[in-house]
């Protein structure tokens, strides 16, 4: 549908005639000038008391025309889309410690690190997460936002698929991760704060405790929803043979369930990649993400069309075309 965003602008077109009408006339001319584009301003032919360039007149006031088009702002208005509403502010604060790298977990039929699965849910998940803002602090030794809180998934799925093992550290800074978390979502609506906090270790970094982290998140009103990641078994071959260990010996349950509880949120323990997807599955039902309830216009503007007419009709009037047709009328034999 065609529209102008500023209609009443063209009660401008006139201007120029008014201007011209109301111009006080000169009883005497000392002297003229001209001027290659005289033509097109049309304003020596008055004052020299010959007959005035109609064609220039003509010219000059189409230019004004465009330009009062351009400046009234046509535009063509779209179908109405379904857009995402708002939904949660979600920060998602991954382990990316050394204990990261172990190989006891499978993706694919095939054996593979905590990390490589949490890449492989967690990516899915933020891609099912439309309309909420999506952020993601990484933590190790130390706790650094990757992602701010943002409505690009795609961006925040390609920066995790490039996030390395180490990259923040190799030990675990649970309570700085929790803490940044809580801060950057301060300025946030506090109905839809949400902080899912993934880890396979305990606390062995970073200047914040992760209990006293948990209270700012209460306080805060942030829901944190914390997952201890890792298997109970894993097979290792060493110099007496092979044997069964188990690698999550060191996780902290304790801790993260203290942390989900005083928060409001839900403690879970993954010790595979099946019941790491079945929980960020639960995480979604029981944040579910923005509907599809606004309609948004989509609105392109065509002002550049009328400017671009006026720009290319001023150019050629002043290479002195009009003016020159002008001068050839008047000099030729009657």
């Amino acid at each position: 549908m065609f529209e102008w965003a500023w209609p009443w602008l063209f009660l401008l077109l006139p201007l120029p005639w008014l201007a011209l009408r109301w111009r006080r006339p000169r009883t005497q001319v000392s002297a003229a000038l001209r001027l290659p584009y005289a033509g097109v301003l049309d304003l020596g032919a008055e004052e020299s008391g010959k007959t005035p360039n109609t064609l220039g007149a003509w010219w000059t006031w189409l230019v004004w025309a465009a330009l009062v088009v351009a400046v009234a702002r046509p535009q063509w208005i779209g179908e109405a889309l379904d857009v995402p509403r708002s939904g949660r502010e979600m920060l998602l604060a991954l382990d990316v410690s050394g204990s990261m790298n172990t190989p006891d977990m499978t993706l694919g039929n095939r054996q593979a690190t905590r990390f490589s699965v949490m890449q492989a849910i967690v990516g899915d998940f933020i891609e099912r997460r439309t309309g909420d803002r999506v952020g993601m602090v990484l933590f190790g030794s130390r706790a650094y936002l990757l992602t701010p809180l943002t409505f690009d998934l795609k961006t925040v799925r390609t920066q995790l698929e490039e996030a390395t093992v180490g990259l923040a550290g190799r030990e675990t800074a649970i309570g700085d991760a929790l803490g940044l978390a809580v801060k950057r979502l301060h300025d946030r609506p506090e109905a839809q704060r949400v902080v899912v906090l993934l880890t396979d270790g305990v606390n062995t970094a970073g200047e914040l405790d992760p209990r006293r982290a948990a209270e700012l998140a209460k306080a805060e009103k942030v829901r944190v929803y914390t997952i201890a990641l890792g298997a109970e078994q894993m097979r290792v071959d060493d110099f007496f043979g092979s044997r069964v260990v188990n690698p999550s010996a060191d996780l902290d349950v304790a801790l993260m369930t203290e942390i989900a509880e005083k928060t409001g949120g839900r403690f879970y323990r993954a010790r595979d990649t099946k019941e790491l997807a079945g929980i960020y599955r639960e995480i979604d039902a029981l944040e579910p993400a923005a509907d599809q309830s606004e309609k948004f216009r989509p609105v392109d503007e065509l002002f550049h069309l009328p400017l671009g007419i006026a720009l290319l009709v001023a150019l050629i009037g002043l290479a002195g075309l009009p003016w020159r047709w002008g001068v050839q009328r008047e000099g030729a034999p009657g």
